[in-house]
């Protein structure tokens, strides 16, 4: 599917890539946004004045999947309307493809699966039909879109190695969480209006190894976490929040280690992070809590009584991912305020007005933290105890994807472009 591209006025020579550690999944190789081998990255861009815009390529379709990148190349899925006119109820053609991350332009652009309008439900103003972010592994690529299926793709070519849509259930507002992957499989949440369960597929075959049910007593069920893998002790565990509880598995068997109950808290999209011995979590609609919670080796059943140490309730997130840098834990509230949070004990040092409206993941990168709104500013904050505006630019395109980063750069996803940003 032919796209266009425009150039900044850099020869491509200066765009040579910069080779650096790798961004796989949702919020890079850690799962955390953080880019830690980034050192560099540009602290102010502006493309009226062509200021660090190195290229600027338009996508086709609509898609607020992140940008994951391995090598000199960049995938991305999106939601193409059949016939080209973008509107709410149509057929939809839902791809994935393969961009240079040295030009912009597409290598490969494949349909994975058929969308047929009369049986896709409605998604919310500030999701799409393709968000879930791809996955990355040994020269397969991992794609999913929710309650629309799964699939695993060859790398080089987009040429489909498996494919499951049976797993179908009803979604509210769409499809948002992404996958993981731990050992042989692909796990991922599929928290819709009833029954929620997580499922771990065979990512040789796509079949499915173990289903978890989530029981909670939340009332409203349906969830759009990204689950996270963490070591304790020397074993891994699926850290996995959905509507009223954060369940804990053994990503081998998919039982139960520990839980964290928050009661009715639903609609849970912000992924888990995890530092000094402790996950922190958001626990969704309708009134928004963090949670520091302690996790050792003897954590086991349910430790809600127990393990968690501190919670904060005010300008806690809906939407964007938090991050750890150092010893403080930052968190954007969806409204725009910037909050900064001794990570171990929960004492607020900041929280200031940071930004516009926003949806998407906080970056950690060299001292700084990126934020990126809704309205398509990015702003650049110093990562300290003390409120430290460095730069806003505004890149006038909605954009609700977290960023990624290639080499010394970053990439940003709006909604009909991806853009480079960096330094030369």
């Amino acid at each position: 599917m032919p796209t266009s591209v425009f150039f900044a006025a850099l020869s491509l020579s200066v765009l040579s890539l910069t080779h650096a550690a790798d961004w796989p999944e949702f919020r890079g190789a850690d799962g955390q946004g953080h880019a830690t081998d980034a050192a560099g990255l540009p602290v102010e861009w502006n493309p009226n004045v062509n200021r660090n815009i190195l290229w600027k390529a338009a996508l086709p379709g609509v898609g607020w999947s992140s940008p994951v990148v391995v090598g000199d190349k960049i995938y991305l899925t999106s939601a193409v309307p059949v016939g080209g006119q973008e509107q709410a109820v149509v057929d939809r053609s839902l791809r994935a493809m393969c961009v240079s991350a040295t030009d912009g332009k597409v290598i490969w652009d494949k349909e994975v699966f058929p969308q047929s309008a009369a049986k896709a439900p409605n998604i919310h103003r500030k999701n799409s039909h393709a968000s879930p972010t791809p996955i990355f592994e040994d020269g397969k690529l991992y794609v999913h879109f929710g309650h629309q299926g799964t699939a695993c793709l060859k790398a080089e070519d987009g040429s489909q190695v498996w494919t499951n849509r049976e797993l179908s259930y009803a979604p509210v507002h769409g499809a948002g969480g992404s996958p993981v992957l731990v050992g042989d499989l692909l796990i991922y949440s599929s928290d819709g209006q009833a029954d929620p369960v997580v499922i771990a597929l065979e990512k040789a075959t796509g079949k499915v190894r173990w289903k978890f049910d989530r029981v909670s007593e939340a009332k409203k069920k349906f969830s759009f976490c990204t689950p996270l893998v963490i070591e304790v002790g020397g074993k891994k565990q699926v850290i996995t929040p959905g509507s009223g509880v954060v369940n804990a598995l053994d990503p081998v068997t998919g039982q139960e280690v520990w839980k964290v109950r928050y009661g009715e808290g639903y609609s849970v999209v912000p992924r888990p992070v995890f530092a000094h011995g402790m996950v922190f979590i958001a626990t969704g609609y309708d009134k928004p809590t963090v949670l520091g919670i302690k996790v050792d080796e003897k954590s086991a059943g349910d430790v809600t009584d127990t393990h968690v140490v501190w919670t904060l309730d005010k300008f806690a997130p809906h939407n964007p991912s938090m991050v750890v840098a150092g010893d403080d834990l930052f968190m954007v509230a969806d409204n725009g305020v910037l909050s900064c949070v001794d990570a171990k004990s929960g004492t607020v040092h900041y929280q200031e007005r940071c930004t516009g409206p926003i949806s998407a993941s906080i970056l950690s990168a060299d001292g700084k933290l990126y934020l990126q709104d809704e309205k398509g500013v990015g702003v650049v904050v110093k990562a300290g105890k003390t409120f430290e505006v460095l730069a806003k630019n505004d890149l006038a395109e909605k954009s609700l994807a977290s960023y990624a980063v290639v080499g010394k750069d970053l990439l940003i996803r709006t909604e009909g472009h991806l853009w480079r940003v960096g330094s030369r």
